[in-house]
């Protein structure tokens, strides 16, 4: 199938139920189809046809989200820019990807300049909220396409999306996804999570990224998207009592802060039925709290840009094993992995291990992306064995549920023993006084590495650096525990809200002649 085809079955459904919805606007499904043949058929008269670059530049608005859709609906290939990077990083990504087409906000008006200078390939800037400087203004632009669908017949292996992997560990790659990478996902998705009625998506994480993901599949099941410009914890619990939400997204680090929202259970989530956290290992502690606030909907996916989403599944019901000795461990698990989607634990030489054995988790099937855009070299080095090479050091128990014990490249290495940062920061997020917390090692004379937390606390939380170190020395042992503790304001974090890890370790090995 097509990309498009999943949003058409959800207009077939119900072409007068609410498809979009934020401050400004609100459209349903028959209108946004309506505008995504005009959005099309737009971007085909600026002569950029098929299977040829455009992108999207806005915070979440319902606006743009149509303009992904008719990216997507002309055979486009649509190239997600986060709102949150730093405008170098973004033009490296528009250059890198060879956007022709670039509709922007005004909001970031004065970033256009930048791009007009590093991107030359961009021949055409569309704002969508109003006339830029030197730009046409979406609805005079459409105003004259034809309201009819372009009904492009698409190759399977067509590229459709590039997204981009990270960032964090030097200049992005675009990883390229297809329709069958979409329609791969998109079987993983509802087979994982069936829908019972019409979907309510509340869309406040980027949707450059999973909720916008997310909100893409929802559509086929004819779901409604509440769109947030951004996250703000007392909108978020009074979008989902108020506007009756069933599926949401959030990165475990903004659903610690939701968790401290003062009168959060005064609110009704009863009508949830996902809520679906991903992107970083979450707190057992502070997931066992999110069960007691909002019910047994708790749903995990494992998955990265260049095997999206839906590797492995941790379904509500896995949840529900609070008290039971034999299996409250699952907790700490991603889940099992999903229909379409093998997962195995390899070692460096690509053997596969068995149960209970720590290695890399690799990955295979249609989910997996064809290539990075325009970089044979890194798509062969993650590609080895026949498998996809997640970079991330896990192990598989006996039934088959996934564990991430880190990245592979921040595994500490002290007096010779391994130290995988993830086990530790299970404990320190434990604490009540605990928002956040990053492990990583630092340059030591005597263990070469030496383990060290750096710890961002709740406002008004208060902890001394020495119980943190014996709560993780009870927990885990004294190898494994933190010679040093520093609490800081805040930690770095990146556009999605991971903690930038790499920059927090940067700052203690300046000057150091190695890095590890």
């Amino acid at each position: 199938m097509r990309l498009i085809d999943f949003f058409d079955r959800g207009v077939a459904l119900d072409p007068d139920r609410l498809c979009l919805k934020d401050a400004d606007v609100a459209r349903n499904f028959g209108e946004v189809q309506k505008r995504s043949y005009r959005i099309a058929n737009a971007i085909h008269g600026l002569g950029v046809g098929p299977e040829r670059m455009a992108a999207v530049y806005s915070p979440n608005a319902a606006v743009a989200f149509e303009c992904v859709l008719g990216i997507i609906r002309g055979a486009n290939v649509w190239v997600p820019i986060n709102a949150r990077n730093v405008p170098a990083e973004n033009a490296y990504i528009l250059d890198n990807c060879d956007v022709e087409v670039l509709f922007y906000h005004s909001e970031f008006e004065d970033n256009i300049a930048l791009f007009r200078r590093e991107c030359p390939k961009i021949s055409h800037y569309i704002c969508i909220d109003r006339a830029g400087a030197g730009a046409s203004f979406l609805e005079d632009v459409i105003a004259t396409a034809a309201e009819t669908d372009p009904d492009i017949a698409e190759r399977r292996d067509a590229p459709i999306s590039i997204f981009s992997s990270g960032g964090t560990t030097g200049r992005p790659k675009g990883v390229l996804w297809t329709n069958l990478v979409w329609e791969t996902m998109i079987a993983n998705f509802y087979t994982a999570m069936p829908t019972r009625k019409p979907p309510v998506h509340l869309v406040i994480a980027p949707m450059t990224h999973a909720a916008g993901g997310i909100g893409i599949m929802l559509m086929a099941a004819g779901a409604t998207q509440i769109i947030l410009p951004g996250f703000d914890a007392a909108k978020v619990v009074s979008a989902i009592e108020t506007e009756r939400v069933t599926h949401l997204f959030l990165p475990p680090t903004a659903i610690y802060v939701l968790l401290a929202h003062p009168g959060l259970r005064e609110h009704d989530f009863s009508s949830l039925e996902h809520f679906i956290y991903a992107a970083a290992p979450m707190s057992v502690e502070r997931l066992k709290e999110c069960l007691d606030v909002f019910g047994p909907v708790m749903s995990q996916t494992f998955g990265q840009a260049e095997a999206p989403m839906l590797c492995t599944y941790l379904s509500p019901g896995d949840h529900l094993v609070i008290g039971d000795p034999a299996r409250e461990h699952r907790l700490a698990s991603c889940g099992r992995q999903t229909l379409l989607t093998p997962v195995g634990i390899m070692d460096d030489d690509g053997r596969l291990l068995g149960p209970d054995e720590r290695g890399e988790i690799v990955v295979r099937g249609n989910l997996v992306m064809p290539g990075y855009y325009k970089n044979p070299y890194a798509t062969r080095e993650v590609s080895s064995h026949g498998w996809h090479h997640t970079g991330d050091i896990g192990f598989k128990d006996k039934d088959g549920f996934v564990y991430i014990v880190d990245r592979k490249k921040d595994m500490i290495i002290s007096g010779g023993f391994n130290v995988y940062p993830s086990e530790v920061e299970q404990v320190i997020w434990g604490h009540p006084a605990v928002q956040d917390c990053a492990v990583i090692g630092v340059p030591d004379a005597k263990w070469g590495e030496a383990v060290k937390a750096v710890i961002e606390l709740k406002p008004g939380a208060k902890v001394e650096a020495d119980e943190i170190i014996q709560l993780c020395k009870d927990r885990v042992g004294s190898v494994k525990a933190p010679k040093s503790v520093e609490f800081w304001d805040s930690l770095p974090r990146s556009p999605v809200g991971k903690v930038r890890k790499k920059d927090i370790r940067e700052s203690f090995w300046k000057g150091q002649a190695r890095a590890v």
